[in-house]
């Protein structure tokens, strides 16, 4: 309490940052316990929180680019240019950044050996990315926006990294085994399948109708029940690839 009455901005920080914080470490642990057979490294999920901090880096000089050029090119919130913003240019630029990143830091990893690191890989990145941006978010608009982000944005995050994870797990599997078709296959869809649903959950989330927001609230409810029975299942029937 003394503290609070010499430093009162800091500590309004502090407790800020870890509203932004706590529920994006939740989520890795949760997922970082579903992993049965052999848990990876902390220097290796260390380097997939940051990968993602690094997308959200680069997803944010893409956006703002691409947004430019759509006002240029498009007169804005109409039905048009919301479906190029949320689903060409938001989903793209952050699940194409996170994908790069995951690709790029654990792809060729020797930990990678078994076809649910590909779910703990992509998780961990995703909740990175959702982690920094929600500092942004928070340190701008308060506890309440911290509030509503640690039950939508931070969740929508990890599903998607569900999603991406699945597949890029599969495209391991077959890279080993030799079907490298296969293996292209599994990482297109590890990266259009996120998009869709991330375009999606964006673009339902800015209807300002009160029936949108009931198609919203059952969107993201369809969308995280089905990522808790993928991570239940992938991590029952999880099997060693390398």
């Amino acid at each position: 309490m003394f503290y609070f009455l010499l430093f009162p901005d800091l500590t309004y920080n502090v407790f800020l940052i870890a509203a932004a914080i706590v529920p994006a470490v939740f989520l890795m642990v949760r997922v970082y316990r579903a992993d049965r057979l052999e848990r990876e490294s902390p220097v290796q999920l260390g380097r997939m929180v940051i990968a993602g901090v690094l997308s959200a880096l680069i997803a944010t000089l893409s956006e703002r680019i691409l947004s430019w050029l759509l006002d240029l090119a498009v007169e804005e919130n109409t039905l048009l240019y919301n479906l190029i913003l949320y689903f060409f240019i938001v989903a793209v630029s952050e699940e194409g950044a996170k994908f790069y990143m995951l690709y790029s830091r654990s792809w060729n990893s020797p930990e990678f050996n078994s076809q649910f690191d590909g779910v703990v890989y992509a998780v961990f990145v995703s909740l990175g990315f959702a982690l920094w941006e929600n500092i942004s978010y928070v340190m701008h608009f308060g506890f309440s926006t911290a509030l509503v982000r640690a039950v939508t944005a931070i969740p929508g995050h990890a599903c998607f990294g569900v999603f991406m994870g699945l597949f890029y797990g599969f495209a391991k599997k077959y890279q080993n085994y030799g079907r490298p078709v296969f293996s292209r296959l599994f990482r297109v869809l590890g990266f259009l399948i996120p998009v869709l649903l991330h375009g999606a959950y964006d673009f339902i989330a800015s209807s300002q109708t009160n029936a949108g927001n009931w198609y919203f609230i059952g969107f993201i409810a369809v969308l995280f029940a089905a990522s808790f029975v993928l991570v239940g299942k992938m991590s029952k029937r999880d099997q060693y690839i390398a």
